[in-house]
């Protein structure tokens, strides 16, 4: 599938201040994204198909450490890091999903992989979304995980109720404008640990030191700026994504997965309207960070998906 006569140009990495961890049998690279240099992890079986995973808010590529060993032994395995995410260059562009899911797709021809399956969480999701809108051609299939996706899925309203507006409010406050870098600026980790404990079933899922590596990546080298960029442009994500369902529906395999106590009850159900050929699943004993609250049940669920067929 990749051909060595056409390998990535290799780059530097853009955050250097970031420490980089490593996973057993993958390999860091970096690739010229349209101009925007994007961090990739790659391994598993270069000869299986492509899978491509998109982490979200506030993770990094490190979201999927516990789901990607699983799918190495019959797949293509490649982790990136969006815009402004982990050890991905934070670029002063537009952050709207359409905006990023043209680096992201960049990417991966960039790795020289043809057609692949999209993977997907949290605002991950919002990018998959869009990309799959833009590069049909170019999907064998695209898998959602728990994610309001602007104008798709996400409600058109933040509830006030208290039993759910704890799940959506921060969409909210990452609009305003500055507030939210006056009051986050030096408190990433309170911020970060958070959502990691309020919105996994087991408030102990991550640890001090995964809690501290996420809250880095947010604070590193306009992280937190490219954070709430996402969220402030979310509105030209929904504008544009409704542009292009006016000429189209999703035509490739749809798999939504959601959690048991996760944002969004029924993924595949917010999905239909949308696409033509929408499954779904529900995983048990989960909230909303599936790939680390069940990982094993995640990969079951895209091995189950993904065919071979190339």
């Amino acid at each position: 599938m990749n051909d060595p006569a056409s390998a990535p140009r290799v780059l530097g990495n853009p955050v250097r201040g970031l420490p980089l961890p490593d996973l057993a049998g993958f390999t860091h690279r970096w690739v010229d994204a349209d101009g925007v240099r994007l961090h990739a992890v790659e391994g598993g079986r270069t000869d299986g198909p492509a899978v491509v995973l998109l982490a979200g808010f506030p993770q990094t590529w490190w979201a999927w450490r516990k789901v990607m060993p699983h799918l190495a032994g019959r797949f293509h395995v490649i982790a990136i890091d969006l815009p402004g995410q982990g050890h991905s260059e934070r670029p002063d562009i537009s952050y709207d999903t359409h905006t990023v899911a043209a680096h992201v797709h960049a990417a991966v021809e960039a790795l020289g992989v043809p057609a692949y399956w999209l993977v997907a969480h949290d605002i991950g999701a919002w990018v998959a979304f869009s990309l799959a809108l833009k590069h049909q051609s170019r999907l064998r299939g695209l898998a959602l995980l728990d994610a309001g996706i602007p104008g798709i899925t996400l409600p058109d309203a933040v509830p006030t109720d208290p039993e759910q507006a704890w799940k959506t409010w921060h969409f909210a406050f990452h609009l305003v404008p500055d507030l939210p870098e006056t009051l986050l600026a030096g408190r990433e980790r309170e911020y970060v640990g958070w959502f990691l404990k309020a919105k996994t079933l087991s408030p102990d899922t991550f640890d001090d030191a995964e809690i501290e590596q996420y809250a880095a990546s947010v604070a590193a080298d306009g992280g937190l700026r490219a954070s709430l960029a996402y969220y402030r442009d979310a509105a030209e994500s929904a504008r544009k994504n409704h542009e292009a369902l006016d000429r189209q529906r999703l035509t490739v395999p749809v798999l939504g997965i959601s959690g048991s106590h996760g944002s969004i009850p029924d993924m595949a159900a917010s999905l239909r309207p949308w696409a033509g050929h929408a499954t779904g699943i529900a995983v048990p004993d989960s909230g909303h960070f599936i790939p680390d609250e069940q990982p094993g049940a995640v990969a079951a669920a895209l091995s189950g998906f993904i065919t071979e067929d190339e």
